[in-house]
């Protein structure tokens, strides 16, 4: 689409009905050369555009405009203020501002007369229902209150720094708040010793000087890693205390029997979980199946602990669950979705006792294709307890005294299936991407003691693959039966960030051809291109960040990462509150008893918990990504001056950010610190390169480096670069230095003119582009999670 220009200056719809035709092809240059702007209109059109971003109607991204991401139609969303007329405004909980830009505005309608637990107020969270709207007041989307999750607060959690004279200092722990300090009267400050960590509550604030607080609650201190995760469980309000009639219900639970169940006590289930795991929900089973018409074929069990049972719809359990969403891991602790009583007890497939479960028969073929799966709830009994290493120690010939006796007729038969089930997952070919992941190993005190990769066995992908057989024949059981369920889904890859990709991939000279429908199948063929080459992990890395963000949702659009067009999460109850969902909804809809899915649940309904839970669970990777991060920074810092390896995690216009090879701690290289030229950033190579030689530091380099910064509290990291960056090839410097010249401090596009008057300006342009950008130190931006 181009406009034909009519020498008149457009208004806005017209501005944005161009954006929304050319997506991220277009920069201010494009907009104003297809609407015939001369250089003095260029000012009104940047203004308009800076309008159409700061009310989130447009999206920038460098130096793109583009159209934001659309909001789904439930979402869960932070009240920041009122609008010139009084109305509400909210703003997605959840935005990558990175990727999509500024957050939308929702503009919040308000009902003559709400509904109980719909009003809310400024600072408040509420689940929103929204739809677009065309009009013109800043505000692109409308919503109402579903439901008020949680009311604004005004509590803040910090590290306490006493003074002399008593009393003392906050200082906030959130790194937004980073500068904000809070000042504590004495007779504010709870006993609190210098380098507690403490939770205040702001009391009051000034117009000008310290606001002040007042200590609520004494969490430890800061120099215990034991009180590490403590910081983002109250920075990011995980529930930690279960209600009081929930703790009550739990221990008035009573062991399941076998009214009602079929008796699987004498099918010879195993677990197979982590060394260090607490609580055990699924056991596996196989079996060749005798039908003469499947020869070859297995049957597969899967037995999933039943949570239904005990934790029914609209319960005090129930509701603490659902605010919950999940359970939280982290090194020294869990905050579990359910009590204990429950997970780790009645729930727990423990060997030897008696336990009720949701459990899945499935036929495999020859082929290793399921052709048939039917649910029963059973009455069963685990045979052993095993953990992934010493069951493929078994395999692998070196049987201990609990997998001897099991090896012939339980461990044998599981991986005889799974080799058939892996042909079928080859076929399917899913998106293979190789990246591992760091455990930190902690020491009795609670000290970070090492950080290791867990080595991958055929035992972890045989469990993640009967696993992902058995939620495929969750959700193929619940659209036979015509039943709502939360779907665990993964959408294909935007066109912006395949188109992306390619550029990227260009600078390799691989090749990325989409033809017809994206499948995972090209992603792989590219990481199988790059098996074994120097620049596997950047690859991988670039590949990752191209992906979308799995979540749940109440309607179907198909798991892109693993290729299947049905997919819903039911293997483990006790930990995801969306399995819970889909554990009622097969007991309603196969008639297996009591805990069934209420008849007034619908896809509204459902759409509502499923926007909560994604939420949730981000919130939860968040927390013990950056409890990791601090833990590390505490190990670390004793360690200023060291030298390490690493690669090169993040490339932004403010630095580099680096993942060391032995502890995966990632830190900061600021710009300014980068050799003695100017470096521009070149989004299509992820890499910053010097203005005058041509260095190149890309994604994925590997780099020596030096720390020279280490702030445990906020998880943060800086180092100094010993080694030199790589040159780019010839042919290619000019138009990459010239495409991007300017492009990462000032913001400026490319110098053009000749003569003295075009060089002072260009001069002084990149003395003033030398001015490093302020960078937070440790942060990086990660890949998202997508199974």
């Amino acid at each position: 689409m181009k406009p034909k220009p009519d020498h008149g200056f457009p208004g806005r719809d017209a501005i944005v009905a161009f954006i929304r035709a050319n997506p991220g092809k277009i920069g201010t240059r494009e907009i104003a050369r297809a609407f015939g702007l001369k250089n003095a209109d260029r000012i009104e059109l940047k203004r308009i555009l800076r309008e159409l971003a700061d009310d989130g109607t447009v999206a920038k991204r460098g130096r793109k405009i583009h159209e934001p991401a659309a909001l789904p139609p439930t979402v869960l969303a932070d009240i920041t203020g009122r609008d010139s007329d009084g109305e509400l405004i909210a703003t997605p909980a959840e935005w990558d501002s990175e990727e999509n830009g500024t957050a939308p505005k929702i503009r919040i309608e308000t009902p003559r007369r709400p509904k109980p637990g719909t009003v809310a107020g400024v600072g408040d969270r509420a689940l929103l229902r929204v739809e677009v709207t065309n009009e013109r007041d800043g505000t692109p989307y409308r919503g109402r209150v579903i439901k008020v999750i949680d009311h604004g607060r005004t509590r803040i959690l910090g590290i306490f720094r006493r003074n002399p004279e008593g009393g003392g200092r906050l200082i906030p722990v959130d790194k937004k708040q980073a500068g904000r300090e809070l000042n504590i009267a004495k007779a504010d400050s709870g006993g609190a010793e210098d380098g507690d960590l403490i939770s205040v509550d702001l009391i009051r604030t000034r117009g000008y000087g310290l606001a002040s607080a007042r200590v609520k609650e004494r969490l430890g201190s800061i120099a215990s890693e034991k009180a590490i995760s403590l910081i983002a469980i109250n920075t990011h309000d995980i529930p930690q205390v279960f209600s009081s009639s929930a703790l009550r219900e739990a221990e008035d639970a009573k062991p399941a029997t076998l009214q009602g169940r079929e008796d699987w006590r004498d099918v010879p289930l195993v677990t197979i979980d982590p060394p260090d795991a607490k609580d055990h929900d699924d056991a596996v089973h196989a079996e060749v199946d005798p039908d003469p018409n499947n020869k070859g074929g297995f049957i597969v069990h899967v037995a999933i602990a039943d949570v239904a049972f005990y934790v029914r719809a609209g319960s005090a359990l129930d509701r603490d669950a659902l605010q919950r969403g999940n359970s939280v891991y982290f090194p020294d602790r869990v905050v579990p979705m359910l009590p204990e009583r429950i997970s780790n007890n009645l729930c727990s497939l423990v060997p030897g006792e008696p336990r009720g479960a949701l459990a899945v028969r499935m036929v495999i073929g020859a082929d290793g294709r399921k052709r048939s799966h039917t649910f029963h709830r059973v009455l069963m009994r685990s045979a052993a307890k095993l953990a992934y290493a010493q069951a493929q120690a078994a395999i692998d010939g070196r049987p201990d005294d609990t997998t001897g006796p099991l090896l012939d007729p339980i461990l044998k038969p599981l991986w005889s299936a799974y080799e058939l089930v892996r042909l079928a997952r080859n076929e399917r070919d899913p998106l293979d991407l190789d990246l591992p992941e760091r455990k930190i190993l902690l020491k009795p005190d609670g000290t970070v003691d090492r950080v290791i990769v867990p080595q991958r066995l055929d035992a972890h992908r045989l469990i993640e693959e009967f696993m992902i057989l058995a939620n495929v024949s969750a959700a193929e059981m619940l659209e036979k039966k015509a039943l709502p369920l939360i779907y665990r889904v993964h959408d294909e890859p935007s066109q912006e960030k395949v188109h992306n990709l390619q550029e990227f991939l260009k600078t390799l000279d691989l090749p990325f051809t989409k033809q017809g429908a994206l499948r995972p199948a090209q992603f792989n063929r590219v990481l199988a291109q790059v098996s074994g080459e120097d620049y596997e992990p950047l690859v991988n890395e670039v590949v990752l960040r191209s992906q979308a963000q799995a979540e749940y949702s109440a309607e179907n659009y198909g798991h892109f990462g693993l290729n299947l067009r049905r997919y819903a999460h039911f293997t483990s109850p006790i930990r995801r509150y969306a399995d819970l969902i889909v554990h009622r909804a097969l007991i309603r809809a196969l008639g297996l008893g009591e805990g069934a899915l209420p008849t007034d649940e619908t896809v509204e309904t459902l759409a509502e918990i499923a926007a909560q839970i994604s939420v949730t669970e981000r919130r939860a990777m968040k927390a013990e990504r950056e409890t990791t991060d601090r833990l590390i920074a505490h190990f670390l810092a004793d360690k200023v001056g060291a030298s390490f390896q690493g690669r090169i995690s993040g490339v932004t216009r403010s630095g580099l950010f680096v993942k060391l090879d032995d502890t995966g701690a990632d830190g900061l290289i600021p710009i300014r610190t980068i050799g003695s030229e100017y470096f521009n950033y070149d989004e299509t190579r992820h890499a910053l390169i010097g203005s005058r030689s041509g260095t190149m530091y890309r994604l994925g380099d590997v780099v020596d480096v030096r720390l020279v910064e280490a702030a445990p509290v906020a998880g943060a990291l800086r180092f100094e670069l010993l080694s030199g960056g790589q040159a780019i090839p010839r042919g290619r410097k000019r138009e990459g230095a010239r495409a991007e010249r300017g492009a990462a401090g000032s913001g400026k596009g490319p110098g053009k003119g000749t003569g003295k008057k075009a060089h002072k300006e260009r001069k002084a342009r990149n003395k003033k582009d030398r001015k490093p950008a302020k960078s937070k130190p440790g942060k990086s931006k990660r890949g998202t999670s997508w199974k």
